[in-house]
């Protein structure tokens, strides 16, 4: 079978469309015909080993990941003999190691934990594959970190983005009010899915403006974690789920969040998306029933991901950016 692998850490350089052995799934995995597949900044991230100081310090040389991808759409091909959830012919969407392949199996890895549900019938491969780690850390970040409650005021900080996309609409799902943060070219898009106000940060610092919110959910990694203190409200909560990519910058943002937050009522949180069956059925839901629509920004085939990943890289992806394979 053709597949994207890499021997070594680098840039999207160091991507390989080759053909690799079929693998077969075990007692308890399925054996995914992949349709579709996204890319997730974590993909890129895995792929260049992330920081040079965490590579050295936890001693990594060579990538334990060698097949990237996460999010996947397919059809199920094969299941192992304990397998009771599935049968061979459902269409499926979640997360498996190596989804950047024309066929992948449920085995959980080096920390990425496949989950598979059912795919909705009226919900494309394409649809279903951009939405599990970004619709959940969405809904996750909104729901269970920012406590969100109709009536409130959000700002999503990169609402253009994977995350931010999904952000938006479902902040509007839970009635409240969104303003979301981009650059100019983006700001249509934005207020198409359900924006009630949209700043251009290139012309306005919303840091700086009179506004307060009620929940902030940052995408991007900045600004200073004390400007967007300035206009939380005080019982507000700031939900960091973009991250810088020095490793200084991690753990200075991460360490200043904990800080913050024991300096009075405003809250400031850091989280990682937790995959589970529940809330990515949930997501499948209300794609179904057309309260959330993912947000596509490019397409492109197997053997053109290295493109695909240089160009989520450079930060500038609208929505998603979704591998068509197979058919």
């Amino acid at each position: 079978m053709k597949a994207i692998v890499y021997e070594g850490f680098g840039p999207p350089d160091v991507l390989r469309y080759q053909d690799i052995e079929k693998p077969a799934p075990g007692d308890n995995e399925v054996l995914i015909k992949v349709r579709a597949a996204s890319i997730n900044p974590l993909d890129w991230k895995l792929m260049k080993g992330g920081p040079l100081l965490v590579r050295t310090l936890l001693r990594i040389g060579r990538p334990k990941i060698r097949r990237p991808g996460v999010d996947v759409a397919g059809v199920i091909g094969a299941i192992g003999r304990n397998v009771t959830q599935f049968k061979p012919g459902d269409e499926v969407f979640g997360t498996c190691v190596g989804a950047f392949a024309e066929y992948a199996t449920s085995a959980s890895a080096f920390g990425i934990k496949s989950v598979l549900v059912k795919k909705p019938e009226n919900v494309t491969f394409e649809q279903a594959a951009s939405a599990p780690v970004a619709a959940l850390t969405a809904l996750q970040g909104l729901r269970d970190k920012g406590r969100i409650q109709a009536g409130q005021k959000v700002l999503i900080n990169g609402a253009a983005g994977g995350v931010g996309t999904f952000a938006v609409q479902m902040a509007k799902l839970f009635g409240a009010q969104v303003t979301g943060v981009c650059s100019a070219g983006n700001i249509d898009m934005v207020r198409s899915i359900g924006a009630d106000r949209v700043i251009d940060y290139t012309q306005n610092d919303f840091t700086r403006s009179s506004e307060r919110y009620d929940i902030i959910l940052d995408c991007v990694g900045k600004p200073a974690l004390s400007a967007c203190r300035r206009v939380l409200n005080p019982k507000g909560i700031l939900v960091l789920v973009g991250a810088p990519d020095r490793a200084t910058g991690i753990i200075a943002r991460t360490m200043g969040a904990l800080v913050w937050s024991r300096l009075g009522s405003k809250k400031m949180i850091f989280f990682i998306a937790r995959m589970n069956k529940e809330d990515l059925t949930e997501v499948g839901e209300f794609m179904a029933a057309g309260k959330v629509t993912p947000v596509i920004d490019r397409r492109c085939r197997l053997s053109e991901a290295s493109e695909g990943l240089r160009y989520v890289e450079k930060g500038h992806a609208r929505g998603k950016v979704v591998i068509i394979v197979g058919e």
